[in-house]
Protein backbone atom coordinates (compact mmCIF):
# COMPACT_ATOMS: atom_id res chain seq x y z
CA UNK A 1 0.00 0.00 0.00
CA UNK A 2 1.46 3.26 -1.01
CA UNK A 3 0.64 6.40 1.46
CA UNK A 4 -0.36 9.57 -0.16
CA UNK A 5 1.60 12.70 1.52
CA UNK A 6 1.87 16.33 1.22
CA UNK A 7 4.37 17.18 -1.54
CA UNK A 8 7.08 18.30 1.06
CA UNK A 9 8.02 21.97 1.27
CA UNK A 10 10.80 23.49 -0.73
CA UNK A 11 13.92 23.34 1.73
CA UNK A 12 15.72 26.90 1.52
CA UNK A 13 15.74 28.76 4.97
CA UNK A 14 15.84 27.52 8.28
CA UNK A 15 14.29 30.66 10.54
CA UNK A 16 10.93 28.74 11.02
CA UNK A 17 10.52 25.24 12.16
CA UNK A 18 8.50 24.24 9.09
CA UNK A 19 11.76 25.69 7.04
CA UNK A 20 13.75 22.99 9.65
CA UNK A 21 11.24 20.26 8.89
CA UNK A 22 11.54 20.91 5.27
CA UNK A 23 15.58 19.72 5.03
CA UNK A 24 14.14 16.60 5.91
CA UNK A 25 13.10 15.92 2.78
CA UNK A 26 15.64 17.79 0.78
CA UNK A 27 18.72 16.70 -0.77
CA UNK A 28 22.11 16.37 1.05
CA UNK A 29 23.86 19.03 -1.08
CA UNK A 30 21.08 21.37 -0.54
CA UNK A 31 21.27 21.12 3.10
CA UNK A 32 24.99 21.36 2.89
CA UNK A 33 24.59 24.89 0.43
CA UNK A 34 22.69 26.21 2.94
CA UNK A 35 24.39 25.29 6.27
CA UNK A 36 27.66 26.26 4.13
CA UNK A 37 26.42 30.15 3.34
CA UNK A 38 25.49 30.37 7.22
CA UNK A 39 28.96 29.18 8.57
CA UNK A 40 29.94 31.59 5.97
CA UNK A 41 27.80 34.30 7.45
CA UNK A 42 29.19 33.43 10.99
CA UNK A 43 32.55 33.64 9.69
CA UNK A 44 32.09 37.05 8.33
CA UNK A 45 30.68 38.07 11.40
CA UNK A 46 34.18 36.52 13.15
CA UNK A 47 36.37 38.51 11.24
CA UNK A 48 34.82 41.34 11.58
CA UNK A 49 34.32 41.52 14.84
CA UNK A 50 38.48 40.61 15.20
CA UNK A 51 39.28 42.90 12.22
CA UNK A 52 37.28 45.77 13.54
CA UNK A 53 37.30 45.78 17.72
CA UNK A 54 40.15 43.92 18.72
CA UNK A 55 43.05 44.13 15.65
CA UNK A 56 43.05 47.86 16.34
CA UNK A 57 44.25 47.30 19.87
CA UNK A 58 46.91 44.71 18.58
CA UNK A 59 48.21 47.43 16.75
CA UNK A 60 48.09 50.18 19.09
CA UNK A 61 50.34 47.47 21.47
CA UNK A 62 53.14 46.78 19.29
CA UNK A 63 53.51 50.87 18.21
CA UNK A 64 53.93 50.79 22.39
CA UNK A 65 56.34 48.04 22.61
CA UNK A 66 60.19 48.77 23.57
CA UNK A 67 62.97 48.77 20.94
CA UNK A 68 64.13 45.67 22.40
CA UNK A 69 62.47 42.52 23.40
CA UNK A 70 62.34 39.44 22.69
CA UNK A 71 60.89 35.80 24.35
CA UNK A 72 63.84 33.33 24.75
CA UNK A 73 63.99 29.96 26.59
CA UNK A 74 60.69 30.36 27.51
CA UNK A 75 61.34 33.53 29.46
CA UNK A 76 60.27 37.23 28.49
CA UNK A 77 62.99 40.10 28.20
CA UNK A 78 61.10 43.01 28.94
CA UNK A 79 63.23 46.41 28.66
CA UNK A 80 60.10 48.62 29.30
CA UNK A 81 57.95 49.26 32.80
CA UNK A 82 56.16 46.98 34.05
CA UNK A 83 53.20 46.51 34.95
CA UNK A 84 52.21 48.72 31.92
CA UNK A 85 48.78 48.61 29.52
CA UNK A 86 50.03 48.93 26.06
CA UNK A 87 46.59 49.13 24.38
CA UNK A 88 43.03 48.50 25.35
CA UNK A 89 39.44 49.59 25.38
CA UNK A 90 36.28 48.15 26.98
CA UNK A 91 36.64 45.02 24.40
CA UNK A 92 40.76 44.37 25.03
CA UNK A 93 43.14 45.00 26.97
CA UNK A 94 46.92 44.25 26.26
CA UNK A 95 48.97 44.37 29.73
CA UNK A 96 53.10 43.50 30.49
CA UNK A 97 52.70 42.43 34.34
CA UNK A 98 56.13 40.37 34.79
CA UNK A 99 54.78 39.57 38.12
CA UNK A 100 51.10 39.18 37.35
CA UNK A 101 50.02 41.16 40.06
CA UNK A 102 48.86 44.56 39.27
CA UNK A 103 45.59 43.63 37.74
CA UNK A 104 46.36 45.92 35.40
CA UNK A 105 43.45 45.92 32.48
CA UNK A 106 41.32 43.81 34.31
CA UNK A 107 38.37 46.13 33.54
CA UNK A 108 38.23 45.23 29.85
CA UNK A 109 36.35 42.11 28.80
CA UNK A 110 39.56 40.16 27.71
CA UNK A 111 42.80 40.94 28.78
CA UNK A 112 45.90 39.79 27.42
CA UNK A 113 48.41 39.96 30.25
CA UNK A 114 52.42 39.17 29.41
CA UNK A 115 54.22 38.07 32.17
CA UNK A 116 58.27 36.27 32.72
CA UNK A 117 57.34 32.69 32.02
CA UNK A 118 53.70 33.08 30.51
CA UNK A 119 50.79 34.90 29.11
CA UNK A 120 47.45 35.43 30.81
CA UNK A 121 43.97 35.49 28.89
CA UNK A 122 41.95 37.27 31.41
CA UNK A 123 38.05 37.32 31.23
CA UNK A 124 34.65 37.08 33.44
CA UNK A 125 35.47 33.16 33.65
CA UNK A 126 38.60 33.36 35.09
CA UNK A 127 41.99 33.30 33.78
CA UNK A 128 43.96 30.63 31.54
CA UNK A 129 47.91 31.09 31.34
CA UNK A 130 50.00 30.09 28.51
CA UNK A 131 53.86 29.07 29.11
CA UNK A 132 56.10 30.32 26.34
CA UNK A 133 57.76 27.51 24.43
CA UNK A 134 61.29 27.50 25.36
CA UNK A 135 62.21 26.05 22.12
CA UNK A 136 61.05 29.49 20.18
CA UNK A 137 62.37 32.80 19.84
CA UNK A 138 59.58 35.28 19.75
CA UNK A 139 60.53 38.85 18.66
CA UNK A 140 58.67 41.55 21.08
CA UNK A 141 59.70 44.97 20.00
CA UNK A 142 58.25 47.50 17.57
CA UNK A 143 61.12 47.12 14.84
CA UNK A 144 60.36 43.55 14.04
CA UNK A 145 56.56 42.91 15.13
CA UNK A 146 55.27 45.60 13.23
CA UNK A 147 56.50 45.10 9.92
CA UNK A 148 55.22 41.35 10.58
CA UNK A 149 52.06 41.84 11.63
CA UNK A 150 50.96 44.38 8.93
CA UNK A 151 52.16 41.03 6.49
CA UNK A 152 50.27 38.25 7.94
CA UNK A 153 47.12 40.10 9.63
CA UNK A 154 45.21 39.26 6.36
CA UNK A 155 46.78 35.63 6.22
CA UNK A 156 45.75 35.63 10.14
CA UNK A 157 41.93 36.79 9.19
CA UNK A 158 41.52 34.12 6.46
CA UNK A 159 42.97 31.51 8.56
CA UNK A 160 39.95 32.50 11.10
CA UNK A 161 37.54 32.34 8.54
CA UNK A 162 38.29 28.82 6.99
CA UNK A 163 38.78 27.48 10.31
CA UNK A 164 35.61 28.77 11.48
CA UNK A 165 33.65 27.78 8.58
CA UNK A 166 35.05 23.82 9.20
CA UNK A 167 35.00 23.60 12.31
CA UNK A 168 30.98 24.77 11.73
CA UNK A 169 30.32 22.41 9.17
CA UNK A 170 32.05 19.43 11.34
CA UNK A 171 30.21 20.20 14.56
CA UNK A 172 27.11 20.59 12.89
CA UNK A 173 27.33 16.98 11.55
CA UNK A 174 28.43 15.13 14.60
CA UNK A 175 25.93 16.66 16.63
CA UNK A 176 23.22 15.84 14.53
CA UNK A 177 23.75 12.28 14.91
CA UNK A 178 23.14 12.82 18.72
CA UNK A 179 20.03 15.40 17.93
CA UNK A 180 17.99 12.74 15.18
CA UNK A 181 17.36 10.58 17.84
CA UNK A 182 14.88 12.85 19.98
CA UNK A 183 13.62 13.72 16.36
CA UNK A 184 12.39 10.51 15.69
CA UNK A 185 11.22 9.90 18.82
CA UNK A 186 9.07 12.86 18.67
CA UNK A 187 8.25 11.90 15.31
CA UNK A 188 6.88 8.22 16.41
CA UNK A 189 4.41 9.51 18.99
CA UNK A 190 3.59 12.52 16.73
CA UNK A 191 2.81 9.80 13.81
CA UNK A 192 4.86 11.97 11.63
CA UNK A 193 6.42 11.17 8.00
CA UNK A 194 10.20 10.69 9.23
CA UNK A 195 13.09 8.26 9.11
CA UNK A 196 16.52 7.89 10.01
CA UNK A 197 18.48 9.83 7.54
CA UNK A 198 15.37 12.39 7.00
CA UNK A 199 16.04 13.21 11.48
CA UNK A 200 19.60 13.53 10.95
CA UNK A 201 19.21 16.35 8.28
CA UNK A 202 16.43 17.67 10.26
CA UNK A 203 18.48 17.65 13.15
CA UNK A 204 21.92 19.56 11.04
CA UNK A 205 19.19 22.26 10.07
CA UNK A 206 17.81 22.85 13.44
CA UNK A 207 21.49 24.06 14.62
CA UNK A 208 21.28 27.13 11.98
CA UNK A 209 19.09 29.50 13.77
CA UNK A 210 21.20 29.41 16.81
CA UNK A 211 24.23 30.50 14.45
CA UNK A 212 22.12 32.89 13.27
CA UNK A 213 21.36 34.24 16.86
CA UNK A 214 25.11 34.08 16.95
CA UNK A 215 25.68 36.47 13.97
CA UNK A 216 23.14 39.25 15.59
CA UNK A 217 24.96 38.90 19.28
CA UNK A 218 28.11 39.40 17.66
CA UNK A 219 27.52 42.28 15.61
CA UNK A 220 25.31 44.05 19.11
CA UNK A 221 28.71 43.06 20.92
CA UNK A 222 30.47 44.55 18.76
CA UNK A 223 28.98 48.60 18.04
CA UNK A 224 27.97 48.44 22.32
CA UNK A 225 25.06 47.73 22.13
CA UNK A 226 25.04 44.26 24.34
CA UNK A 227 27.69 43.90 27.36
CA UNK A 228 29.87 39.81 27.79
CA UNK A 229 27.12 39.24 30.78
CA UNK A 230 24.83 39.17 27.42
CA UNK A 231 27.09 38.02 25.06
CA UNK A 232 27.65 34.94 27.35
CA UNK A 233 23.80 34.39 27.63
CA UNK A 234 23.20 34.27 24.14
CA UNK A 235 26.24 32.01 23.67
CA UNK A 236 24.41 29.63 26.30
CA UNK A 237 20.69 30.19 24.56
CA UNK A 238 22.28 29.24 21.03
CA UNK A 239 22.19 25.60 21.66
CA UNK A 240 19.09 25.70 23.81
CA UNK A 241 17.42 27.01 20.61
CA UNK A 242 18.66 23.93 18.33
CA UNK A 243 16.82 21.69 20.90
CA UNK A 244 13.77 23.26 20.27
CA UNK A 245 14.23 23.03 16.89
CA UNK A 246 14.66 19.62 17.27
CA UNK A 247 11.84 18.77 19.10
CA UNK A 248 9.35 20.98 17.17
CA UNK A 249 10.58 20.77 13.75
CA UNK A 250 9.48 17.08 13.69
CA UNK A 251 5.27 17.97 14.24
CA UNK A 252 5.69 19.97 11.02
CA UNK A 253 6.34 16.57 9.12
CA UNK A 254 3.58 15.18 7.24
CA UNK A 255 1.01 12.86 9.29
CA UNK A 256 1.00 9.21 8.60
CA UNK A 257 -1.88 7.83 7.98
CA UNK A 258 -4.42 5.12 8.95
CA UNK A 259 -2.64 2.48 6.57
CA UNK A 260 0.96 3.05 7.57
CA UNK A 261 0.41 2.78 11.16
CA UNK A 262 -1.72 -0.60 10.52
CA UNK A 263 1.36 -1.96 8.63
CA UNK A 264 3.58 -0.94 11.37
CA UNK A 265 1.46 -2.22 13.93
CA UNK A 266 2.29 -5.87 15.09
CA UNK A 267 -1.04 -6.07 16.67
CA UNK A 268 -3.10 -5.29 13.44
CA UNK A 269 -5.05 -8.15 12.25
CA UNK A 270 -3.51 -9.96 9.00
CA UNK A 271 -4.34 -7.89 5.68
CA UNK A 272 -5.78 -5.17 7.73
CA UNK A 273 -2.55 -2.85 6.61
CA UNK A 274 -3.88 -3.40 3.13
CA UNK A 275 -7.03 -1.16 2.68
CA UNK A 276 -7.80 -0.66 -0.87
CA UNK A 277 -9.27 2.67 -2.10
CA UNK A 278 -13.71 2.30 -2.37
CA UNK A 279 -13.65 3.47 -5.76
CA UNK A 280 -10.94 1.18 -6.91
CA UNK A 281 -12.85 -1.84 -5.31
CA UNK A 282 -16.31 -0.81 -6.92
CA UNK A 283 -14.50 -1.19 -10.33
CA UNK A 284 -12.72 -4.45 -9.14
CA UNK A 285 -16.54 -5.61 -8.92
CA UNK A 286 -17.90 -4.32 -11.84
CA UNK A 287 -17.51 -7.36 -12.89
CA UNK A 288 -19.34 -10.58 -11.60
CA UNK A 289 -19.82 -13.58 -12.46
CA UNK A 290 -23.84 -15.65 -12.50
CA UNK A 291 -23.18 -19.38 -10.77
CA UNK A 292 -25.89 -20.76 -12.22
CA UNK A 293 -24.94 -19.88 -16.33
CA UNK A 294 -20.67 -18.63 -15.89
CA UNK A 295 -21.94 -15.64 -18.09
CA UNK A 296 -20.79 -12.44 -16.58
CA UNK A 297 -22.94 -9.27 -16.06
CA UNK A 298 -22.18 -5.52 -15.51
CA UNK A 299 -23.38 -4.20 -12.81
CA UNK A 300 -25.15 -0.67 -13.16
Amino acid sequence: MRIKIASPTFAWQPLTPRGVAAFADARLRRLLLVQFVVAALVAGAVVWFVRDVWFPQVREAIRQLPAQGEIRRGKLAWRGDSPVQLAGDRFLAIVVDLNHEAEVGHEADVCVEFGQTDFQVVSLLGYWPVAYPKGWVIALNRAELEPWWGAWQPAILAGAALACVAALMLAWAILAAVYCAPALLVAFFANRNLNWRGAWKLASAAQMPGALLMIAATFFYGVGFLDIVRLGACFGLHPVLAWVYVVVGPLFRPRLQAAELARGNPFAAPGEAQIRNPQSAIRNKSEIQNPKSGANFKTL
